[in-house]
C-alpha cells in the first residue's frame, strides 16, 4: 500500500460558519437541494458524530451510484472536519480510501478559503498520479460551486 498526500485550496465569498454548516452539519438537507444534478440523497448513521457512515446517493447517469464516508470528526469553532471516503465513489480497485482534513478560514474580502489535505491510499504498488487527483477534485467541484451557488442565491441559509 502506497500513501499520496495532496493540498488544495480554494476561496470562496461565502463565509467560513455558512460553508461549514452546509458542509458539515446540515449537508443532509442542503447537499440534495442545492446540487439536484449530482446528489439524489444523504443518508446519516445516527448523529453524524466520529465514527458514523454516512452514505452520498447520486442521480442516475454519473459515473458513481453512491459513496460512503465515515466521520473522523469537526470543531464547530475552527470551522474544520475530517473524514474518509471508505466505499463507493472513484475508489474503485486501486484506492483502499481517501482521508480528508478540511478546514475554512476567514479571507481577508470577508469570504473564506477552504484549505483540504488529502491522503490517498493505494492498493498494492500502484500510484496514483497528480493528473488523476486534480480530476478527482474537478469532479467535487461541481457540487462544491453548487452549493456555494445556492448560499449565495439563499442568504437565510445556513445562518
Amino acid at each position: 500500500m502506497g500513501v499520496v498526500t495532496y493540498n488544495y485550496h480554494s476561496t470562496s465569498p461565502v463565509a467560513p460558519a455558512r460553508l461549514f454548516k452546509a458542509f458539515v452539519l446540515e449537508a443532509d438537507k442542503v447537499w440534495p437541494i442545492a446540487a439536484p444534478h449530482a446528489i439524489k440523497s444523504i443518508e446519516v448513521e445516527a448523529n453524524p458524530s466520529p465514527g458514523s457512515i454516512v452514505k452520498i446517493n447520486f442521480v442516475e447517469g454519473l459515473p458513481f451510484q453512491y459513496m460512503k464516508h465515515q466521520i473522523g470528526g469537526h470543531d464547530e469553532n475552527k470551522f474544520s472536519y475530517s473524514y474518509s471516503l471508505i466505499e463507493g465513489g472513484p475508489l474503485g480497485d486501486k484506492l483502499e480510501k481517501i482521508n480528508y482534513e478540511n478546514k475554512f478560514e476567514a479571507a481577508v474580502d470577508g469570504g473564506s478559503v477552504c484549505k483540504s489535505s488529502m491522503k490517498f491510499y493505494t492498493f498494492g504498488d500502484y500510484v496514483i498520479t497528480e493528473d488523476e487527483i486534480k480530476a478527482l477534485i474537478i469532479g467535487s467541484e461541481g457540487v462544491y460551486k453548487a452549493i456555494e451557488a445556492y448560499l449565495l442565491a439563499n442568504p437565510d441559509a445556513c445562518n
